[in-house]
């Protein structure tokens, strides 16, 4: 491994300067038209994406701890606002629907109502709350937002592991945040592998799904779209072990035994049935066949996050793989698609996400990983080469993984995650 060069205190100061202003822009308040709810969130980017989005608004409560520990509150409380009464939180809270009615009609996402959407996102609230509460020492706040954040992780136990195997599943690509991820091509059936391709190919799951809406359980029965997705079963794992601690700091005993035997679950059945002994390396699992996908990409990696990971599984992750040249390391690591795979596209001309190029809330989460489980010193050098490639590129939503420039949203939230990284380096 070649080491950069170390960032200068003039560079360390430039990225937070530039993370506080990025987070600032993106700061959308006001009273929306939805039961005249007061809102005050950070948006993905003001220019692209307005709404509210789950797993973003986590990502952006910790890089405000850094900045503004109040903010940060506001920013989960602002999204618990659409939790409804069995747990559920969707992925997305349209505030100002009527002012961004264009937006709203690119997507390709089903409504529960005029402001919510119909589905979830990877669950990163318990590893956020955690975060902002020990930043803050706020005991009003945990007492505040455990209850719900508890009632979040239940409502996925119940309705997201239909074969009460300890892992839970996604419906469609938008449930894991990861779009057109390869590791979806067998399922999704493109007819073309472009933005038109991809909407052909949800219009398909949506008419499959649109009878079957009022029933959960066939949806998962008709077997159109279902993923045992690792982001989605490691952040599960990883925020019920986050939720297991709160439980303790508020004296919940039987709250923290429950998430721990949880996480315990999770992280047993990942290895059991998503590890491949032969690759050294975690796939997700395909259809209610549960068929490995056999694509590498970058959350193969995401099992680092997980506390008792096996040792040497963590070796054959790092070394055989992160590591690897023809693989993840490269000048601008970690590629969302390893490089050797025939479907890599660090360029983005397919025009579709999650097919090559570079995403700094994955470098984030595993970096986090590699420092859990001992590779404090690699962990330091993805910090150095994701702080150098938004130096040269500037806060965008990805960047090419060989040459460091930026491409899609200007000015993109969770990005400011280098701040949180580069505090640990």
């Amino acid at each position: 491994m070649t080491n950069s060069a170390p960032l200068s205190s003039g560079e360390r100061a430039q990225l937070k300067d530039d993370a506080r202003r990025v987070l600032d822009t993106n700061r959308q308040r006001g009273v929306s038209r939805w039961e005249n709810r007061a809102y005050d969130f950070v948006c993905p980017s003001n220019v692209t994406y307005p709404f509210q989005w789950l797993w973003d608004s986590g990502f952006h409560a910790i890089a405000l701890t850094h900045f503004d520990v109040a903010r940060a509150q506001q920013e989960l409380r602002c999204l618990l606002q659409a939790q409804q009464p069995d747990g559920f939180i969707p992925h997305m809270i349209l505030w100002e629907r009527e002012k961004y009615r264009a937006q709203i009609a690119t997507y390709n996402i089903a409504l529960l109502n005029d402001y919510l959407t119909a589905i979830t996102q990877p669950p990163f609230l318990a590893q956020a709350v955690e975060r902002v509460y020990r930043a803050s020492d706020d005991a009003a706040f945990l007492a505040a937002v455990l209850p719900q954040t508890q009632a979040y992780y239940r409502w996925l136990a119940r309705n997201r592991d239909p074969d009460d195997d300890g892992l839970i599943a996604i419906i469609q690509p938008d449930e894991s945040g990861l779009d057109a991820l390869p590791a979806y091509d067998a399922l999704l059936k493109m007819p073309t592998l472009d933005p038109r391709g991809l909407r052909a190919a949800m219009e398909n799951i949506f008419a499959a799904y649109a009878p079957l809406r009022a029933s959960p359980a066939q949806i998962f029965a008709a077997d159109v779209f279902v993923v045992e997705d690792l982001l989605m079963n490691c952040a599960y794992a990883q925020g019920s072990r986050a939720l297991a601690r709160l439980c303790r700091i508020a004296r919940d005993a039987a709250g923290a035994a429950e998430f721990d035997r949880l996480a315990a679950r999770v992280e047993f059945a990942l290895v059991e049935k998503c590890y491949d002994e032969s690759r050294g390396i975690f796939f997700d699992l395909l259809g209610a066949a549960e068929q490995k996908s056999g694509v590498i990409t970058v959350t193969s990696l995401l099992p680092l996050m997980l506390e008792n990971l096996d040792a040497a599984i963590c070796h054959r992750l790092v070394h055989d793989h992160l590591l690897n040249p023809q693989e993840f390391w490269l000048a601008y690591p970690l590629p969302s698609v390893a490089a050797n795979e025939p479907s890599f596209d660090p360029d983005a001309r397919t025009q579709l996400l999650w097919r090559g190029p570079t995403w700094v809330n994955m470098n984030w989460l595993i970096a986090g990983g590699l420092r859990a489980h001992g590779f404090a010193e690699i962990a330091d050098e993805l910090a150095a080469r994701t702080a150098q490639m938004i130096l040269r590129g500037g806060y965008r939503e990805y960047f090419n993984p060989r040459t460091g420039v930026g491409g899609g949203a200007p000015g993109f939230g969770w990005t400011t995650l280098v701040v949180d990284m580069l505090a640990d380096s």
